[in-house]
């Protein structure tokens, strides 16, 4: 559409007509002694005259020309505050007698017009929706949200110290992707259309065309901005870069200045991690979930069964945090997770400017070797809403409880949806109470009519499973993730490895396995544990071991007089190992530092890394890859796994702390 003038007089008009729309304006306007995006009454709220002075770890409202509305450079906050909301209700949970009530929360998003977004925020706003899309299920929140919003951009006629968007590609020119982009000129505004409703909204200013001059002012004014910008950031090349630094002492350098404060990620445009939080009455007869903002800096955020954490020290967070955004952000959806737009910078209380991290940790020419994990097309990349089955949330009853150990128990739960009973050997299951977190559940038999799962007590959720009485219904939410590949071993010889609770995820395997046994080769159980009380499933190994085409090894890591095993770790049961690795598909669960052990081990007797199988264990809080806090390099464990082979996952599976 050609460009129209809008006199600065008559801004308001548009305003009006954004209004009558039935739309909310939300707009920049100073509060708090900074630019905030607020509700607006009418052009008079915007931030007339007021402009933002940036540098690392400083920003500052100064005076600028009273006639012009949007030099402020950018807000305190993103536009995702009203996309992508820092609290969303979820679920309400009621429990009567034994019976339990689940209510989704329901809602329909107001409808918004955002004004004075830039080239920047637009490129953050179509990076968080292919975010917030992606997986089996999607974020229908987000959905629907976004669809409610329209955006009317203004290009950048001013740049700040801290802008780095033209090495990111995301501006400072308005491209595409608004509805209504604007250029603030001397006198007006320029104005044009790119979608259908935005332009029906313009047609009904009825402006006239804008002149030539006028046209030529407002290209002059955005190519002043890219010059002044310049090319701060080397991009080129800078997700390999990354990927092959992740041993940098840098790391370790910028961690002793950061406060892992979260600053950084909660004035992100484009930063998505959530946790759940749970309320519930008195009692704990009713309960419900509120997904709220997270960050990757927290010192809960990476925390897993046992109250330990798989990146326990700062250095590891932030590396979490640049490695995802420049680089495996590339790996799951394909493109870039920053925009340039510099708020990470001002908004640091100890200034660390990501730009000149960036060119010390991975600076060109930096010597590169194998990538830490396969580079292969689509590897850990984000599938589309709809490619793989979505999970459901059924009703389960306990129907039977089976004490394993002092703090294990395996319960059984009767499920009449079908699609929680198609669940594969190596998925795993959400289960929802009031009151309580919704912790991730291996399962560990399949039943035709229900599902068993072998539950230790490692928190207060887990507790309370194994504590409630039988008869009590619980909600399932699944089945999710990625289950073990037991059909690529028919026809080969299987070991089976476990370690501690890890014979429970396995358990379905050597189910499958026996169940069609003449279809393999030979099989071995390996089993550790840290005491011979602490063996999962005795009764069934005791009855498993009369089999002739079965051979099972047991060690402990300490026992008394009354054992009479080996005593030790789990790879020694492969000291005297005679048969041929080549042979072998290798399945393996356990503590990550025993898998990492028994890899190596495998390796040695010569097993393929493309037919050893691991399951990993990290804080799988939504189970569909959208609150990030299961992360491992490129790929979401919940979403991509939790089951990978040793080939998929190269030496990411091999750093600690990443």
């Amino acid at each position: 559409m050609t460009d129209r003038f809008l006199p600065v007089a008559e801004l308001d008009t548009l305003f009006d007509a954004l209004a009558a729309d039935g739309r909310r304006i939300i707009g920049p306007t100073v509060g708090d002694g900074a630019i905030v995006y607020e509700e607006l009454d009418g052009a008079a709220d915007l931030p007339w005259g007021r402009v933002v002075e940036s540098a690392p770890g400083r920003v500052r409202l100064g005076d600028g020309d009273p006639a012009r509305a949007f030099d402020y450079g950018l807000g305190v906050t993103a536009w995702k505050r009203f996309t992508h909301p820092p609290a969303v209700p979820g679920a309400r949970f009621r429990r009567e007698d034994d019976s339990l009530r689940v209510e989704a929360a329901a809602g329909s998003p107001p409808r918004l017009a955002f004004v004075g977004v830039r080239a920047c925020e637009i490129a953050a706003l179509r990076i968080q929706e292919r975010v917030m899309r992606a997986g089996p299920l999607g974020d229908a929140d987000h959905v629907a949200r976004r669809a409610a919003s329209l955006i009317v951009a203004v290009e950048c006629a001013r740049a700040t110290d801290t802008c780095f968007c033209t090495s990111m590609e995301a501006g400072p020119e308005v491209s595409d992707g608004a509805d209504i982009a604007m250029a603030e000129i001397a006198g007006g505004f320029l104005v044009r259309s790119g979608s259908a409703a935005g332009a029906s909204i313009v047609e009904a200013l009825d402006l006239r065309p804008a002149t030539e001059a006028e046209t030529a002012a407002a290209a002059a004014q955005v190519r002043a901005v890219r010059e002044a910008i310049g090319d701060p950031v080397a991009a080129e090349g800078l997700p390999d870069r990354l990927r092959n630094a992740l041993d940098s002492p840098r790391w370790a350098a910028i961690a002793d200045r950061c406060l892992a404060c979260a600053n950084c990620t909660l004035v992100c445009p484009t930063c998505f991690c959530t946790s759940v939080a749970v309320a519930s009455d008195l009692d704990g007869i009713e309960g419900t979930t509120e997904r709220r903002w997270d960050s990757c800096f927290s010192s809960g955020f990476a925390r897993v069964a046992g109250d330990a954490s798989f990146r326990p020290a700062v250095a590891d967070r932030y590396r979490q945090w640049m490695t995802h955004k420049f680089a495996t952000w590339w790996d799951q959806f394909g493109m870039s997770g920053c925009v340039g737009c510099g708020r990470c910078i001002a908004w640091c209380p100890v200034a660390i400017d990501v730009r000149e991290e960036l060119a010390a940790v991975a600076p060109i020419g930096l010597p590169s070797g194998p990538p830490p994990w396969p580079a292969s097309p689509g590897s850990g990349r984000a599938p589309e809403i709809g490619t793989t089955p979505p999970p459901v949330r059924a009703i389960a009853r306990i129907r039977s409880f089976a004490r394993e150990t002092a703090d294990t128990a395996t319960i059984g739960l009767a499920i009449t949806d079908p699609a929680i009973l198609a669940a594969a050997p190596g998925q795993f299951v959400l289960v929802e109470q009031p009151a309580f977190a919704a912790p991730p559940i291996s399962i560990s038999r399949i039943r035709p009519d229900g599902l068993e799962l072998t539950i230790r007590a490692a928190g207060p959720a887990t507790a309370r499973l194994i504590d409630l009485p039988l008869g009590t219904e619980v909600a399932v939410r699944g089945p999710l993730g990625r289950g073990w590949p037991i059909s690529t071993a028919r026809g080969r010889d299987v070991v089976i490895v476990a370690g501690g609770i890890g014979l429970a995820p396995l358990r379905p395997v050597l189910d499958s396995i026996l169940a069609e046994r003449p279809r393999f080769g030979a099989v071995r159980l390996y089993l550790g544990a840290r005491s011979p009380a602490d063996r999962l499933f005795v009764d069934e190994l005791s009855a498993l071991g009369g089999r002739a085409d079965l051979e099972i090894a047991e060690i402990v890591d300490r026992a008394g007089g009354d054992w009479l095993g080996r005593i030790g770790v789990v790879t020694q049961l492969f000291d005297q190992a005679a048969w041929d690795g080549s042979r072998v598909t290798a399945f393996v669960c356990g503590p990550e530092r025993m898998m990492r052990a028994t890899a190596a081990a495998l390796e040695r007797l010569g097993v393929a890394r493309d037919r050893t199988w691991v399951t990993l264990e990290r804080n799988m809080a939504c189970g569909v890859g959208t609150c990030g806090h299961c992360q491992l390099g490129p790929f979401f464990v919940c979403r991509d796994g939790p089951v990978f082979s040793l080939a998929e996952l190269g030496d990411a599976f091999m750093v600690e702390g990443l």
